[in-house]
């Protein structure tokens, strides 16, 4: 792994503790306030979403040109990873506390969008 490799992860965890920080925040506010779960884990994880694009096109892989391929492919792995995270939010909602079930999605979700991110969206082979 190259220091680039290494400056670039930091960035993601950074961006990510950040998206991860607003979805937990709308998550638990909504599901406080008596929305379903399901839901709220989707309007949690879209606000997480629209702050993400943000911050890693403009500082973890500093993406230059074309900005609406890119955006496709970031909603496609991060569909994908909604897609897992409420799959495990149902599995987990009858063992354990909703906080551990959160938990367990967040880092699933976290894993996917690592690789589909890393390697897919912001790939200097797969950005114009």
């Amino acid at each position: 792994m190259t220091l680039n490799n290494i400056v670039t992860f930091f960035r993601f965890i950074v961006v990510g503790v950040s998206n991860t920080l607003v979805d937990f925040f709308v998550f638990f506010s909504l599901v406080t306030l008596g929305m379903p779960y399901m839901w709220a884990q989707i309007f949690g994880y879209s606000v997480g979403v629209m702050n993400s694009y943000i911050w890693n096109r403009s500082w973890t892989f500093r993406a230059k040109g074309a900005i609406m391929e890119p955006f496709f492919r970031f909603l496609v792995v991060n569909v994908c990873s909604l897609m897992v995270t409420i799959a495990i939010l149902h599995v987990c909602k009858e063992g354990l506390p909703i906080f551990w079930g959160k938990m367990i999605a967040t880092m699933s979700g976290i894993a996917i969008n690592w690789f589909g991110i890393r390697m897919w969206v912001f790939s200097t082979k797969s950005v114009s």
